[in-house]
């Protein structure tokens, strides 16, 4: 058998990406003024540290699939016409373990009104301890298992509003467009206001 190394460009890439979340790795973030994959990104960021993207200026992700944890196939592109949630974490992340009850509560009550969570799970280097963390937490929406952050550096291209740092919640439009974002541990009410504008839109 043979396998095939990924591109040098590749790999420099996903090693900045993952060196860039481990300096901002549980930490507050949300900071007035992070910019996003590079270049302009129209967003503004409001109190509590959510960034917004006016509806008309907003852009898409790039390929959000592969495995979840429990090794079915995900592509974020399959919600398409959805309002999807996506939160970065890590089982190894305490803020991550303090959210996780708001995500599980709030991705159960707007279920039905067509949002879905997805939940992007990153340096674990197994994936024993993330599965145990959905159990002990609850979680029933899938989460891709993306170790070394290559599904995070596909996915946000530049110019988008990139998750940088762990954990970050990112809400995007019926069109798979990112119209909001937060890079810190949220509560319910603030994932609420995140989701609420962008349930509402026609």
């Amino acid at each position: 058998m043979t396998f095939r190394r990924a591109p040098r460009s590749i790999m420099l890439a996903a090693g900045a990406l993952a060196a860039a979340l481990t300096m901002t790795a549980c930490t507050g973030g949300g900071s007035k003024g992070i910019s996003g994959g590079g270049g302009d990104t129209n967003f503004v960021t409001g109190t509590g540290g959510i960034s917004t993207v006016p509806k008309g200026e907003r852009k898409a992700v790039g390929t959000i699939a592969g495995e979840t944890l429990d090794g079915t196939r995900l592509d974020v592109a399959d919600h398409k016409g959805k309002v999807v949630v996506l939160n970065l974490w890590g089982s190894w992340c305490a803020p991550c373990r303090s959210e996780a009850k708001h995500l599980v509560k709030v991705s159960e009550d707007l279920k039905a009104k067509g949002v879905e969570f997805v939940g992007l799970n990153t340096r674990d280097v197994n994936k024993q301890p993330a599965v145990q963390f959905e159990k002990d937490y609850g979680v029933a929406y899938p989460s891709l298992y993306d170790p070394a952050g290559e599904i995070i550096l596909n996915g946000f291209p530049k110019g988008t509003l990139p998750p940088q740092a762990i954990p970050s919640t990112i809400v995007l439009d019926r069109d798979g467009k990112i119209a909001a974002r937060v890079l810190k541990a949220v509560g319910e009410e603030q994932l609420r206001s995140m989701i609420d504008p962008v349930l509402a839109e026609k």
